[in-house]
């Protein structure tokens, strides 16, 4: 239950969740837990940037009351009014009645609905600072990064970023650092969080970061308010975001994801990942049933092309399927080729859901469909091996 000094007169006092296994309801997968990070800035003045979830409310004040008595806080800093972040904040205020609670104008409703009134408020914009005494923390609104009130708070004179649900991921660790960590799960961790949480809003991602970019501020950490903290190259995370933004980073796979229901559609994405297999590309097979929904969406992320294939029931698709399509249309992956494939009996509804759903996600859809009625013979299979080589073709 020890406080973590991540850098001279700023500690990490958050909380470790290693148990929670979804995220945003049930939509999310979190296979490795979460953090919910909060950080004490000590100076001749205090503030305390973000709190946890209110479940992890004693934790973070033991940690906290290591530090310091809380009631010595002089500001509560709210970058972000999502519960897993402000849960803890109605007990802060209670220990520290004549802390000033800082937010955005927009937060300020969010937060009496969520919690209560009476609270000393001062809000803020992008370039208002306070100062602890020689340590200046300036704000930056951040609108739909992921909520319309979220904003950044940025310690000028360490040069610290932090940027609440920006540039994190959902992993629980009693290591504090990214290069702390195993890479491979953490930059998955990271890029499963921008798929699933942050995709949709790729156009306003690229612009604040953009924004923050021809404003030269120096950085030489980011401490996000999940996961872990970034101190070696910090802007190799900002890089990657921008990346992802502007889908400009591939991978050399093609997601092929399917339902099935005699297995008729899963011969058919079978014969197409030979086919994109022979044209060098790397097929990722996911059978949706038998997949985590979230995991797809972040295999999808840096994909070159997306295949999506189902059977045909009641002329639609079979419900399990839903879930998938239902995330290309909120998620919208602009421009990521794409293309539908699937099996019927007496009609071919599925595909044609299919496709509507990636044109309500803003894809390119790069093929006419792919089917077939009932089981597909040899014929059918070789034409499913050239239309997955066409495909590769396509999107390379």
């Amino acid at each position: 239950m020890e406080p973590f000094e991540i850098m001279k007169g700023v500690y990490w006092v958050g909380a470790l969740d290693y148990n929670l296994r979804h995220f945003h309801g049930y939509s999310y997968t979190t296979h490795h837990g979460t953090t919910y990070n909060a950080y004490l800035i000590v100076g001749e003045k205090v503030a305390l940037v973000d709190s946890v979830m209110g479940a992890f409310t004693d934790e973070m004040l033991s940690r906290l009351s290591k530090v310091i008595d809380p009631q010595k806080i002089d500001f509560m800093i709210s970058n972000h009014t999502e519960m897993d972040h402000s849960g803890a904040t109605p007990e802060i205020l209670k220990m520290a009645p004549n802390a000033k609670l800082i937010c955005t104008s927009k937060a300020v409703d969010q937060l009496k609905k969520h919690y209560e009134d009476g609270w000393d408020i001062q809000t803020v914009k992008t370039g208002d600072e306070i100062d602890l005494g020689g340590k200046t923390l300036r704000f930056y609104e951040a609108p739909m990064l992921h909520w319309p009130e979220s904003m950044f708070t940025y310690y000028a004179e360490e040069q610290l970023l932090l940027p609440n649900d920006a540039f994190g991921q959902h992993y629980a660790t009693e290591q504090r650092f990214a290069d702390e960590v195993d890479q491979h799960v953490l930059w998955r961790e990271a890029e499963k969080y921008y798929a699933n949480i942050l995709w949709p809003l790729s156009r306003m991602v690229q612009k604040k970061i953009e924004e923050v970019v021809e404003l030269g501020l120096p950085i030489k950490m980011i401490a996000p308010s999940h996961g872990l903290i970034w101190r070696k190259d910090p802007l190799q995370i900002v890089t990657r975001y921008l990346e992802w933004a502007k889908g400009e980073r591939f991978q050399d796979k093609v997601v092929i994801t399917w339902d099935t229901m005699w297995d008729s559609t899963t011969k058919l994405a079978r014969a197409i990942a030979e086919g994109v297999h022979s044209e060098g590309l790397e097929p990722i097979l996911k059978l949706i049933p038998q997949s985590d929904r979230s995991d797809i969406i972040a295999d999808m992320l840096e994909a070159r092309g997306i295949l999506v294939g189902c059977s045909t029931v009641h002329n639609d698709i079979l419900p399990t399927a839903a879930p998938v399509l239902s995330d290309l249309e909120v998620l919208k992956p602009a421009g990521k080729k794409c293309a539908a494939f699937g099996s019927y009996g007496w009609g071919g509804g599925a595909v044609k859901k299919i496709q509507e759903s990636m044109e309500k996600g803003k894809m390119d859809i790069v093929m006419e469909p792919f089917t077939v009625k009932w089981v597909p013979d040899t014929d059918e299979l070789e034409q499913a091996f050239n239309f997955g080589k066409e495909f590769a073709k396509k999107v390379k």
